[in-house]
C-alpha cells in the first residue's frame, strides 16, 4: 500500500556521477529519496538533505533540472554503462508524474550509452517501447527480496508486491531484453531460507535472468530497539554466510542459473558505502 509522501523540488549541479560499482561507469539518480520506504534501505545515510533522510519514505525531491544536465553531459562524457538508479528507485510513483527517468534514459540511449536499470516497480513497463528500441544497450534488474507478500509488506511497505514484479520481469524478458534479479538484502531469519532461494532461482531460470545475491549490511539505524529490523540485524552478525553461499551456489548449479555475489562480502569493508552518492 502506497503511503502519502511529500514532493519537493530541487536543482543539482551534476547528473552523471562516477561509480565504483562493478560493471557500472556512471550513476544517475533522477530523484532524491524514495517513497517505497524500505526499512532496510541504507540510502538514507547517503542523502544529504536531512528532511529526506530523517523522514525516509515520506519525502521525495524531484531534480527539476536533471534532464537538461543529462542533455549537456551526454555530449562530452565518455560512453559507458549508466546505472539507474543507485540510491533511489527510478520508477517510484513520482516518476509517473515527472517522467525524469524516461526522458533521461532516452537521451543517454540516443547518445550511445548502455543503461542498466534496477527497480521494484511495474511502472517500468510504461517504457517498454523505449527499451525495445535499444534492447542491445539495455539491461533490467528487479529487486526481489522475497516472494512472501507478508514479509515484503513488512520490509518494503510501499513497494509493488513481489508477484507484480515477477510478472513485469517476465514480460520484459519475453521481449528479449537482458534481465537479472537482485536477491538482496538477504536478512538472516527472514528471507534466507531454502524455499525463498529455490523460488527466486526458479523465476530466474524461467526468465533467463542471472541472480545477484547480496547480504544485509548492518547500519547504526538498525541497531535501535525501536527499529523493525533490530533482531534481524543482530542475527546477521552471527550468521554463517559461508554456509549460506555454499547452499545458494549449489542450488544455482542444480537449476542452471548464473548466480554471482553482490557488491561485497559481509565480512569485507563496505565498498558500496563509498560509492553511493546523491
Amino acid at each position: 500500500m502506497i503511503r502519502k509522501f511529500r514532493i519537493i523540488m530541487t536543482r543539482v549541479s551534476r547528473a552523471l556521477t562516477r561509480s565504483g560499482l562493478p560493471d557500472i561507469d556512471y550513476a544517475l539518480n533522477p530523484y532524491m529519496g524514495c517513497s517505497h520506504g524500505c526499512i532496510y534501505c541504507y540510502a538514507r545515510l547517503y542523502t544529504r538533505n536531512k528532511e529526506i533522510s530523517e523522514n525516509w519514505g515520506m519525502v521525495v525531491a524531484v531534480k527539476e533540472n536533471i534532464v537538461d544536465l543529462v542533455k549537456r553531459e551526454a555530449r562530452f562524457t565518455p560512453k559507458g554503462v549508466v546505472g539507474v538508479s543507485t540510491i533511489t528507485d527510478p520508477y517510484q510513483p513520482v516518476e509517473a508524474i515527472y517522467k525524469l527517468t524516461r526522458r533521461s534514459i532516452e537521451i543517454l540511449l540516443e547518445h550511445g550509452f548502455h543503461v542498466s536499470l534496477q527497480t521494484k516497480s511495474t511502472l517500468i513497463l510504461r517504457d517498454l517501447d523505449l527499451l525495445l528500441r535499444h534492447r542491445d544497450r539495455v539491461d533490467v534488474g528487479f529487486t526481489i527480496t522475497t516472494l512472501n507478500t507478508r514479509i515484503s509488506s513488512f520490509i518494503e511497505p510501499s513497494s509493488p508486491p513481489p508477484p507484480a514484479r515477477v510478472e513485469a520481469l517476465k514480460r520484459i524478458a519475453e521481449k528479449g531484453i537482458e534481465t537479472w534479479i537482485f536477491y538482496g538484502p538477504v536478512i538472516p531469519g527472514l528471507n534466507s531460507d531454502v524455499e525463498t532461494i529455490e523460488r527466486i532461482l526458479q523465476i530466474a531460470y524461467t526468465t533467463g535472468s542471472k541472480v545477484l545475491v547480496d547480504p544485509l549490511r548492518v547500519k547504526y539505524f538498525m541497531l535501535e530497539h525501536v527499529h523493525p529490523l533490530y533482531r534481524y540485524a543482530l542475527a546477521t552478525r552471527a550468521f554463517d554466510w559461508d554456509l549460506f553461499y555454499k547452499r545458494v551456489f549449489e542450488l544455482c548449479r542444480e537449476k542452471g542459473v548464473e548466480c554471482i555475489k553482490g557488491f561485497a562480502e559481509p565480512s569485507s569493508p563496505p565498498t558500496l558505502d563509498r560509492y553511493m552518492k546523491t
